[in-house]
């Protein structure tokens, strides 16, 4: 069999390895990268999520190294743990003909067991900016040997308060190393590190495909932060839902909603990075065979999930921009088949969802959750339906002569069956419908849905005391005193909680403290990370004020 890899002038090993996993044609951004990254010129890599930009840079970085040299020759930063570890496991894949050592260095594991592989040998460094740093500060990465460096969704870590951690990282390797940057939008702030660390790098764009599928219905509700689940289970009731993806922003929070869901009577299973290949292919298994047909995904996770008969997406938690919200929606509505988009918004995210309409040029449609009312109706529908299928099938000769001993003993026919109607009702359509409070959107709000609030506007509602709805007050053991800065606070919440800095609202430092509005759903991802964060290498903790 033929490989279009071939032209590339891979390595044979390399070519094999591609060949091994199924792919014979190159992508559109692997055409054009790999042959200009072969003769070690610098890259930026322009492409939206989905088109194969992995192997674009770890093809190219696997025959630049030497394997078992010694010293780390490769470098790749990417803003997630989870991303990480799918790069890491890509490049292992890739280079399994080649005996190249990859490690995947991130945030919430022990540094022990990192520290040991570097001090036996690692060939390539995939990691976040966080623990690379650490590492280094710890002198227990050297980085003065890397051949090639990669930084990966380079928006997303800018957008993470990343942006000083990377430098400080680029600072620590070589000047003569070749470097890649991907991205699937270039901001002026991205333009101004390539300046400052990349040599006369050539510029590749990849077109975008068609944005959006024509046949996915696009829709969006208003809710309170906090009844975002009951608004799901209402949707989940009423919705004629073959299989539905929906996608969360964390690992953590995968597993949380997969479990709620799943003890409100609405079976669900996770699906997210830390997943070893095993447990993940048994997920999928129960999820094509319809024995589950819920899955909640994180974006990385769901990457390479080929399901045509997706026939609902729902993004309970907005992606951090519009490309993904793109690539999420793209996997319903495929094979010429209809498809739903649903996207639960709180009513101070709306500039965002406005962003992503003007990001595909449609227009997400915003729709009424279902009432008590209704998802009462349906449930009697289905029931209904249900019996009628029966009735059809002639095949409750047993049940009927129970229901003769019963009308034997004296009871009405009709009575009977609304018993047993009532029994089944209750059985199988008896869960609670979760109560969801009124938004109440006042007119300064609606009036500025458009936009995002400027950091002055910001700054003046907290000075007086008040703060956006849906959001949380946390407060910071460091202020004026220690140095601290806004830009300080956005950086460490977004580094050590893998938020988006945008997300961060009101900033107020005061002499020994700081307090820090965050959004009501990802407080206790920020809660839950380190017991305290490091400032200025500092130990600062983060409570709620």
């Amino acid at each position: 069999m033929s490989n279009e890899f071939d032209r590339l002038n891979l390595r044979a090993e390399l070519v094999q390895a591609v060949t091994d996993e199924g792919y014979t044609e190159p992508t559109p951004i692997q055409s054009a990268v790999i042959p200009v990254l072969l003769t070690g010129k610098d890259v930026i890599g322009q492409a939206q999520t989905g088109t194969g930009k992995t192997a674009a840079f770890a093809l190219p970085l696997l025959q630049t190294i030497e394997a078992g040299l010694g010293p780390v020759q490769g470098l790749v930063l990417a803003p997630t743990r989870e991303l990480a570890m799918q790069v890491s496991q890509a490049i292992h894949i890739y280079g399994k003909h080649l005996g190249v050592r990859v490690l995947a260095v991130y945030g919430g594991q022990p540094y022990a067991r990192q520290i040991t592989r570097l001090k036996k040998g690692v060939d390539i460094v995939v990691g976040t900016p966080g623990r690379l740093l650490d590492l280094i500060q710890r002198r227990s990465l050297d980085l003065s040997q890397v051949r090639m460096l990669v930084l990966d969704e380079a928006d997303e870590m800018l957008s993470m308060g990343f942006i000083e951690d990377i430098e400080t990282i680029l600072a620590e390797t070589p000047a003569d190393r070749q470097t890649a940057l991907f991205s699937a939008t270039v901001p002026p702030e991205i333009r101004r590190l390539a300046d400052g660390y990349m040599q006369k790098p050539q510029s590749i764009s990849i077109e975008r495909t068609q944005l959006t599928v024509a046949a996915v219905d696009q829709r969006y509700y208003t809710m309170n932060p906090r009844d975002k689940v009951a608004a799901l289970t209402r949707l989940l009731e009423v919705e004629e839902i073959t299989r539905a993806l929906i996608f969360a922003r964390t690992r953590v929070g995968t597993a949380e909603l997969a479990s709620e869901l799943s003890s409100l009577g609405y079976p669900a299973e996770p699906l997210h990075g830390d997943m070893g290949q095993g447990e993940r292919e048994q997920v999928l298994a129960r999820f094509r065979g319809e024995r589950v047909n819920v899955l909640v995904a994180t974006d990385v996770a769901a990457r390479g999930l080929d399901i045509d008969d997706i026939s609902h997406v729902f993004n309970f938690d907005l992606p951090p921009n519009p490309e993904v919200y793109v690539h999420r929606v793209g996997r319903t509505g495929r094979a010429g088949k209809s498809g739903v988009a649903i996207t639960l918004l709180a009513p101070a995210e709306l500039w965002r969802l406005r962003r992503i309409e003007g990001y595909t040029k449609q227009q997400v449609s915003k729709a009424a959750l279902p009432s008590v009312a209704e998802i009462e109706a349906r449930r009697e529908s289905v029931l209904l339906e249900k019996v009628g299928v029966w009735l059809n099938r002639d095949r409750a000769r047993h049940e009927r002569e129970l229901v003769e001993r019963l009308v034997s003993a004296g009871h009405d026919p009709l009575d009977v069956a609304a018993a047993a109607l009532k029994l089944a009702n209750s059985s199988e359509n008896g869960r609670p419908i979760a109560p969801v409070q009124e938004v109440r959107e006042g007119r300064s709000q609606s009036s500025s849905r458009n936009r995002k609030p400027s950091s002055r506007e910001r700054g003046q509602r907290f000075s007086n005391g008040s703060h956006e709805k849906g959001m949380v007050r946390l407060s910071l053991s460091a202020g004026k005193v220690q140095g601290l800065r806004p830009n300080d606070v956005v950086s460490a919440i977004a580094r050590h909680a893998q938020i988006p800095g945008r997300a961060i609202g009101a900033i107020h430092i005061r002499q020994e403290h700081t307090l820090v509005d965050v959004p009501e759903h990802l407080v206790s991802q920020v809660l839950d990370g380190p017991a305290s964060y490091r400032i200025h290498r500092s130990e600062v903790t983060v409570e709620r004020a």
